[in-house]
């Protein structure tokens, strides 16, 4: 399956996503602005670009294993749908006991573009079984 994923540089600064290596899954993204991430709070920060996701597709904001790993920082809210246009911004928790301080430039999540189908929504009266039925939470083991 091909597509391409178009780009818009909304701001001077602005960085176009790239790969870390051949075989990268993400897209780096980077921060157009300074922001500073309070210990134990969360921050919206922009990127300055705008993206062109094709029909059947979505863009998921994901963390930096890096900054989740060394720095508890983790992406929240990360969906990014086939018809948004506006300017994509990230919003990071930080989960550690410092402040974390971005600038511009920074590479602060990754972005993986996946197949999306568009299903149609039925309503029915009941589902079919399956060998798990309704076991929620840890049903299949801790």
């Amino acid at each position: 399956m091909s597509a391409v994923l178009e780009v818009v540089l909304l701001v001077p600064g602005a960085r176009i996503p790239t790969r870390g290596s051949a075989g990268s899954a993400g897209l780096d993204l980077y921060a157009r602005e300074e922001a500073r991430i309070p210990a134990r709070g969360r921050a919206r920060v922009g990127l300055g670009i705008g993206l062109g996701i094709p029909s059947g597709f979505v863009g998921l904001l994901r963390d930096r294993s890096g900054l989740a790993a060394n720095r508890g920082l983790t992406v929240l809210a990360g969906v990014i749908d086939s018809d948004f246009r506006g300017e994509v911004q990230v919003v990071i928790q930080n989960h550690g006991t410092e402040d974390h301080h971005v600038i511009p430039g920074d590479r602060i999540a990754q972005l993986l573009v996946l197949p999306c189908p568009i299903l149609e929504v039925t309503l029915v009266n009941g589902l079919d079984a399956t060998e798990r039925g309704d076991g929620g939470f840890g049903s299949t083991g801790s």
